[in-house]
């Protein structure tokens, strides 16, 4: 009989190479300790010794602790890294997907000008160009279809689930165990990423507390209809004082569109099968057809209804989110102060938003400008031709048609 293998749950930490060192930190380490070691035997005839320590004390300073240090969980030098290429990197984007025109010539050299003028040259004319022009917003996500799935383009297609939560906490200890036998299923039988997200965002009550106080008055007791109003109160205190949070569990399946064939034993695509499968998927990324789009959906709701059925022993709901509310969060990820609630009421990326013309609007002159037909707009133009060398005719005919 086989015994159970305790697994780390971090599972995710790096190796350690010598000591606490990873490949990483001893890299850094090393080439500070070589490039020092170096400059001091090039200069150490005519530098002395006090000078060199004064310059490289700091230098090796600086490179332990962005070797050693960490914040959040993320290593000094990786977030030195992405501070540098995030103030490198334009400043002002916008959505344009069939790209942006540089600014004209003329209109460079002035904010050039001005630039110059407030900075007393210390911005240059490609720094002001890149002012004037925004650069293009390259998301990862391209579109959400209409039965919520999201086009990630040639990184191929993903689905977001919201999931239930269930309290481990409060089960005995041999329902505790069947609940982990249970998720350990699901994750044996997992043959591509799954990310399981857990998010928090603000809650808005505005909506209950309104519906409280104007249920209050049908109660059939006046005694319910005081706590009724007493509760609306105190939510609304509550929201004010506070800022309320709400959880909510996610299930992000993605599937490429191209797959690999041979596994490496452990479920997954060997490397040569995931190189090669990545080579095919940049040569079809500028064509991809209707078919292998469909079949990368195909196995993503194959995919999603073994999760719904291997997590459901557990008392884990997993329901796919529609195309509103997967576009909801996405949205909500870009702006996570939004109050915004996800609903499949929302306008899509792609669609242009419309509203009824107001009852009032045929009314007015202008309102009858934009509704005239083409019978009036013609007599319009013939009573402009037969007097045109009076504009007062022009405006009391064909202008109203015309504004």
């Amino acid at each position: 009989m086989s015994q159970p293998v305790r697994i780390p749950a971090d599972v995710d930490r790096e190796d350690r190479v010598i000591g606490p060192l990873t490949a990483r930190q001893l890299l850094i380490l090393a080439i500070t300790g070589i490039v020092l070691y170096g400059t001091y035997t090039i200069t150490r005839q005519f530098v002395p010794v006090a000078v060199f320590l004064i310059v490289a004390i700091p230098i090796g300073a600086t490179a332990a602790v962005l070797a050693l240090g960490q914040r959040d969980g993320i290593t000094l030098d990786r977030l030195v890294l992405a501070a540098l290429k995030q103030r490198l990197s334009p400043q002002h984007r916008v959505a344009a997907p069939e790209g942006i025109r540089p600014a004209p010539e003329w209109l460079n050299n002035q904010v050039n000008a001005t630039s110059k003028a407030s900075t007393k040259g210390k911005q240059s004319a490609g720094a002001a160009a890149s002012t004037v022009s925004p650069a293009a917003l390259r998301l990862p996500a391209e579109a959400v279809t209409e039965t919520g799935v999201i086009d990630l383009g040639k990184d191929g297609v993903a689905v977001v689930a919201v999931c239930s939560t269930i309290n481990f906490a409060l089960r005995t200890p041999a329902e505790q165990e069947s609940l982990v036998a249970s998720f350990g299923r699901y994750l044996h039988s997992l043959t591509a990423p799954v990310q399981v997200l857990i998010r928090a965002e603000r809650l808005d009550l505005s909506g209950q507390i309104a519906e409280l106080r104007e249920q209050a008055g049908g109660l059939p007791h006046p005694a319910l209809e005081r706590a009724a109003r007493e509760h609306a109160d105190y939510l609304d205190q509550l929201g004010r004082a506070t800022d309320l949070l709400r959880r909510q569990v996610l299930l992000i399946l993605r599937e490429p569109l191209v797959t690999g064939g041979p596994t490496d034993g452990l479920g997954g695509a060997s490397p040569l099968a995931v190189l090669s499968a990545r080579r095919k998927a940049t040569k079809q990324a500028g064509h991809v057809d209707d078919a292998t789009q469909r079949a990368a959906e195909a196995r993503l709701v194959r995919r999603l209804g073994e999760a719904v059925e291997l997590l459901s022993p557990s008392g884990i709901t997993v329901v796919p989110l529609d195309a509103g509310q997967a576009t909801a969060v996405l949205a909500a990820a870009c702006n996570p102060d939004s109050l915004i609630p996800p609903s499949a009421g929302l306008a899509g990326s792609d669609e242009v938003i419309t509203t009824a013309p107001d009852e009032s609007w045929d009314e007015t002159a202008f309102g009858k400008s934009v509704f005239a037909t083409d019978d009036e707009f013609d007599e319009a133009e013939d009573a402009w031709d037969d007097d045109a060398e009076d504009p007062d005719d022009y405006n009391n005919s064909a202008g109203r048609y015309r504004s």
